[in-house]
């Protein structure tokens, strides 16, 4: 018997069948195509995706030769934030996904972070801020916290939230059909369940929720202040599910015998449980066309004075574990320039052994804030710069330069993470495709000085939806067993002395001083 995950990234949509070791029996992958209505905006066609979905789902189990009587369970992963609107009766979207890439909200989010209530709201989580520095009790208390986070309050363009209200306020009829209860609407993996069921679900879990901007993680419900804000029908959202757990069953016509689908995670989530992080303290790095760093915070949601996302890791046995997220926009993306833009290499494999030529980058730095800078610097006025250029800069420079760029980063995370969690960060799992540059992990291990240990299943995020999925019937039996599954690829040491990794740190600081406010 075989465990059954979808994936739906960003780019595309896979199907990979899990066995009890956590071998990949087979696989199947379809592209997802990006839309480009106009600069800025970004959808995707939801007919397409949940097509594509059957097909790859379809595909793999041919592959394996396999049929539906074979598969216990199905987990899923997602894209965050990716958001819909359906026609309750008919099933048929009223307008493409908006993606988590599109920016067409920025003007209504800024428009709502100067509404009285979110401006009384920060004012008060500001005093709380301060008064919790000098009694400390009030830093502790669940309250307390809530407050303090709502003092860095603001909306963001890339969630669920903005989104479905721009929906809403620009199709036509659609909020007359909304407020007669006739919508529904949801993130990539509430559309998935809904038409695997036949529509006999419209539910998603915890993690997926805590991404749209639109659930309260420290109450756990939907936000009736932020739908209010936005004038959002609560009637239209999800029911919020544990992650391991009831999400249907696949109708009989899709693939003959209905299938469970016992385990929902959003992707990063996934990734943090695929890579076994189950204890607080506990750090997964995962390396894409960007980085998200996560830690496992515990049951208990921590304040981010450096404006980290709090958010729900996942809820399993009736229990919730949170988490901190620092993101970083451009790494693996930042990588794939040299090769599209610059035209410097011909495939990012090549940078690994490029920047093993050298013994260092000549002093040179780049700060790859092409879109702006994320975590923990949030300024999107910020933009890409390369100091440090002599007449003896060669390629070989640039290219080593934006490899340890992705290392300086994410110490920057590291520094703001340890800060407020107040764990000191001794190992990090790393995952994802740029992770198998050696050079990179080389270096994050010695600038972080930390140990990276990097699995042999780079695919953490599927397998934590495989996880997930399979606790819920049993096919594996509890999170300690798991463990043995997780196999380790390689584990990278410190080496550098502390002298200079101080020194390369502090020229990184005041090169992305740099690129502040640029654009």
């Amino acid at each position: 018997m075989y465990v059954l995950v979808i994936d739906a990234g960003t780019t595309g949509i896979r199907s990979i069948i899990f066995d009890k070791e956590t071998t990949v029996v087979s696989q199947a992958y379809e592209e997802i195509p990006q839309i480009y209505p106009e600069p800025g905006w970004c959808e995707q066609d939801p007919v397409v995706i949940w097509e594509k979905c059957v097909s790859v789902l379809k595909q793999s189990l041919e592959k394996a030769k396999l049929s539906s009587t074979d598969i216990v369970a199905i987990g899923m992963t997602n894209q965050r934030s990716t958001s819909l609107l359906w026609d309750k009766k008919t099933g048929v979207p009223i307008h493409n996904a908006v993606t988590w890439q599109d920016t067409r909200t920025a003007h209504l989010c800024k428009e709502k972070d100067r509404a009285f209530k979110i401006r009384a709201l920060r004012g008060a989580g500001s005093a709380v801020k301060l008064l919790g520095q000098i009694i400390k009790p009030i830093k502790r208390s669940r309250t307390g916290k809530l407050l303090m986070t709502v003092s860095n309050l603001s909306f963001s363009p890339a969630t669920s939230l903005a989104h479905i209200a721009w929906v809403l306020n620009n199709v036509n009829g659609a909020r007359e059909k909304a407020e007669k209860g006739d919508l529904l609407a949801g993130t990539i993996d509430t559309w998935l369940i809904w038409n695997l069921t036949r529509g006999s679900v419209h539910a998603t879990d915890y993690s997926n929720a805590s991404a749209t901007n639109m659930f309260d993680t420290f109450s756990l419900k939907w936000s009736t202040l932020f739908l209010g804000l936005f004038d959002i029908p609560l009637s239209l959202l999800p029911e919020v599910r544990e992650s391991s757990g009831d999400f249907g069953k696949t109708h009989p016509d899709l693939f003959g015998t209905p299938i469970p689908i016992t385990g929902v995670c959003a992707d990063q989530q996934a990734a943090l449980f695929g890579e076994t992080c189950f204890n607080a303290g506990d750090v997964k790095c995962t390396h894409g066309t960007g980085t998200f760093i996560d830690m496992n915070v515990g049951e208990e949601p921590v304040t981010s004075p450096h404006k980290l996302v709090p958010l729900i890791a996942w809820c399993l046995n009736k229990k919730v574990t949170y988490m901190l997220e620092g993101y970083l926009g451009a790494t693996g993306s930042a990588v794939q320039w040299l090769c599209d833009g610059l035209q410097i290499v011909n495939a990012p494999s090549e940078t690994d052994d490029i920047a093993c030529s050298i013994g260092d980058t000549g002093g040179v730095y780049l700060v790859p804030a092409f879109q702006g800078l994320t975590s923990p610097y949030w300024d999107p006025l910020a933009r890409g710069v390369v100091v440090g250029l002599t007449r003896g800069t060669r390629k070989e420079h640039v290219v080593r330069a934006t490899l340890e760029a992705i290392a300086y980063c994410c110490r920057d995370i590291m520094v703001a993470m340890e800060e407020d969690s107040g764990v000191t960060i001794k190992t990090i799992k790393a995952d994802g495709n740029a992770s198998t540059n050696n050079f990179i992990m080389q270096f994050m291990a010695d600038l972080l000085d930390v140990e990276i240990e990097r699995p042999a299943m780079l695919e953490s995020t599927a397998l934590g939806a495989a996880f997930l999925a399979g606790l819920s019937v049993a096919y594996w039996k509890s999170q300690e067993e798991l463990k043995k599954y997780r196999k380790i690829d390689s584990r990278f040491q410190p080496a550098m002395d502390h002298a200079e990794r101080e020194k390369l740190y502090k020229k990184w600081k005041k090169a992305v001083k740099r690129s502040f406010d640029w654009a």
